[in-house]
């Protein structure tokens, strides 16, 4: 498919424009995009908040064209503070969790985003729309609880200017939280990750730190 401009680029990843209502999101290094497209129909028809998708043919994933901000947008514009990104955090990671699994046998197993922080949360006028299901999968809610703590406890620790915005929004999230976290199994698949750098990676130990200090306060 030839794509349109281009709108965003990400870690794997570029969005196009295609026209006012679909985008194309192409991931660079190629790939498979069907699984992610049926995880993302399969929570948009148990009425979670995911973008439609048109269709996906190898790396390529034609979605919805959504209208809005980021969180960390809105965050950086005062119109969301870092306290209420978090409650919104918990918020769709509960409803996310509520759902049933789509393919595993096991009861227990719930749909995991395991990637859902601030910069993967669009604000629209429909609400808070969910999007780069890339890493979806199906296990305990509790590990999707953790990836989503310590993605926001890296920016925390870190010298970026958001650092003090989300340590708020973590201690917000992990108040909101009641139930467990799988805080070793999140620090595992966080570490495995091919696109954090080093200098991302070596801030771990300290994120995980502040996780558990904030969770043994909060939880």
């Amino acid at each position: 498919m030839q794509p349109g401009p281009l709108l965003a680029s990400g870690r794997t990843a570029d969005v196009f424009a295609i026209d006012n209502a679909w985008v194309l999101r192409r991931y660079r290094d190629g790939g498979d995009t069907s699984a992610e497209a049926a995880v993302m129909s399969y929570v948009r028809s148990q009425d979670y908040p995911a973008p439609r998708v048109g269709r996906s043919v190898g790396a390529d994933l034609v979605m919805e064209r959504l209208s809005g901000s980021t969180m960390v947008e809105a965050a950086q514009q005062g119109r969301i503070t870092p306290e209420e990104a978090g409650v919104m955090l918990a918020g769709l990671l509960r409803r996310l969790h509520a759902l049933p699994p789509r393919v595993s046998t096991n009861p227990a197993d719930r749909v995991l985003h395991l990637d859902l922080h601030p910069e993967n949360v669009m604000l629209t006028r429909q609400g808070p729309i969910v999007i780069d299901w890339t890493n979806a999968k199906e296990g305990p809610p509790a590990l999707d609880r953790g990836i989503s703590a310590l993605i926001l406890a890296e920016v925390a620790v870190s010298p970026r200017a958001e650092a003090p915005a989300a340590r708020t929004a973590l201690a917000s999230l992990l108040n909101e939280v009641d139930d467990v976290i799988d805080l070793d199994g999140a620090l595992a698949i966080r570490a495995a990750n091919p696109t954090l750098s080093q200098a991302e990676k070596q801030l771990l130990g300290e994120a995980t730190a502040l996780v558990r200090s904030l969770y043994l306060v909060t939880g």
